[in-house]
């Protein structure tokens, strides 16, 4: 069976919760939050060598938005941060929604999201 795992940052609406499966062969993510956690767009981030000379690995990375939502402006970073972190393929689904949100709010969740795949990064280092 796959390890499941759970990280979360920020309080109240602005709460971010990450769900993760880890599979062995590609990293599961769910990307929730804010007060209406719902499925807004879906990421896949596949890690390859990096085209620039001597500079590691990088990603390639599928976006598939919900018409009419911006999950993916979180969903993509999240992922890509992961895949290359890990060297795995990672997909995350996404759903973060503050009704009217401010352009503060909006910056609080992206940073609660930030802040939890660092969350991942940090245990799956201290696991290695």
């Amino acid at each position: 069976m796959p390890d499941m795992l759970s990280f979360q940052a920020g309080e109240g609406k602005y709460r971010v919760q990450l769900t993760v499966t880890l599979t062995g062969d590609g990293i599961i993510l769910q990307l929730l939050g804010g007060e209406k956690p719902h499925l807004g767009a879906v990421v896949l981030s596949v890690p390859r060598p990096s085209l620039a000379v001597h500079a590691g690995i990088s990603c390639n990375s599928t976006v598939v938005p919900r018409l009419g939502h911006k999950d993916d402006e979180v969903a993509k970073p999240v992922a890509e941060m992961v895949a290359v972190a890990t060297g795995q393929p990672v997909s995350v689904s996404a759903g973060l929604h503050i009704e009217k949100a401010t352009e503060r709010e909006i910056n609080l969740l992206r940073e609660n999201c930030r802040r939890v795949a660092a969350q991942l990064l940090e245990f799956l280092r201290r696991t290695e």
